[in-house]
């Protein structure tokens, strides 16, 4: 028979540890998100409201994560590519505070309205063969084999000095001849581009042909690519992941780009999480934003002026977040 003691102490123990559990019992500050808050006060001048939602136990890795990878302008991604990245899967997901801040972010990085355009026309065009293929329920195997088939073929095109699309792409009237110039540029159809209902099969075809496949567009082909690889990852598409990473190597990317392509796309989910999930207020965020560039142009333009004064002197590189201080 469980004593009257006993009863109190399971009574005691339940109860605080219902405290320790309460909504309202935020955990102290620690050292370390104290001496994040410093280094971001030190980094942009001031603390962000956004990097204010962060808990302060995921303070200091997300900080140091978001510094060495979005901050750092010595990855092998430019900062500029990084931010069209970042606009691109912003996007999709969609998410209207990183959508305003990679766009400018993007722009004080030089990113014209043409790359900025092309950025979410990669990431839409990603979006709609994503569904497609999962969709229709593909074959993975048939299309690895497709994709391998495909990228050989454009390599041999390639060393023979021919483009992988039209020199003088004409639009293609219906799914028939759309099909014929699919032929003449891969070598075959794939099976993915023969089950496109023929109703539209012309259209999506174009499109695909004049903005993917395109050699003189703004953004060049392997960060196109890199674009498509990084909204899939996120999707995820195992077919569009499959499909972009052969392209962006097909376009000459190495691993690093490919993994940071893939990092900036997770990086980009995780503060749309915290962003959106915290209830941020819009109006707030892109005055901090607003004030982050500012910062960042100012900082640009003192630390290039040197420069500009002797030609022995290298630039600096911008960076794809802005910065108030030198680091």
């Amino acid at each position: 028979m469980t004593s009257a003691r006993t009863i109190r102490m399971l009574i005691l123990t339940v109860s605080l540890g219902a405290a320790a559990a309460a909504p309202g019992a935020a955990a102290a500050a620690t050292p370390e998100a104290d001496a994040a808050r410093t280094d971001i006060q030190k980094t942009f001048g001031f603390v962000p409201g956004f990097l204010k939602l962060v808990p302060d136990l995921a303070l200091p890795g997300a900080w140091t994560d978001f510094k060495g990878l979005v901050l750092n302008p010595m990855t092998a991604l430019p900062p500029k590519m990084k931010d069209l990245v970042g606009l691109a899967v912003a996007a999709q997901i969609p998410c209207e505070y990183c959508i305003y801040a990679h766009t400018e972010f993007a722009k004080m990085n030089g990113a014209t309205e043409a790359e900025i355009s092309e950025a979410v026309a990669m990431g839409a065009l990603t979006r709609k063969w994503s569904t497609f293929l999962n969709g229709i329920q593909t074959d993975e195997g048939k299309f690895r084999s497709e994709i391998g088939q495909l990228v050989t073929n454009m390599k041999k095109m390639m060393a023979g000095g021919a483009a992988p699309a039209p020199a003088k792409p004409m639009p293609v009237t219906d799914g028939k001849a759309a099909l014929k110039e699919i032929e003449q540029s891969f070598g075959f159809a794939p099976d993915f581009l023969r089950r496109y209902p023929q109703e539209g099969l012309a259209g999506a075809w174009q499109e695909m042909r004049d903005l993917e496949m395109n050699p003189t567009t703004a953004i060049p082909g392997k960060y196109k690519s890199l674009i498509g690889l990084a909204v899939s990852a996120q999707i995820p598409c195992k077919f569009c992941i499959i499909a972009d990473t052969e392209f962006a190597k097909l376009e000459g990317a190495n691993d690093r780009e490919l993994t940071e392509a893939v990092a900036m796309a997770g990086m980009v989910r995780h503060w749309s999480t915290v962003i959106n999930g915290r209830q941020a207020d819009k109006a707030a965020f892109k005055k901090d934003i607003n004030r982050l560039v500012a910062g960042a142009k100012k900082h640009m333009a003192a630390t290039q002026a040197p420069a500009a004064k002797s030609a022995s002197m290298p630039t600096s590189m911008p960076t794809s977040m802005p910065t108030t201080t030198a680091r």
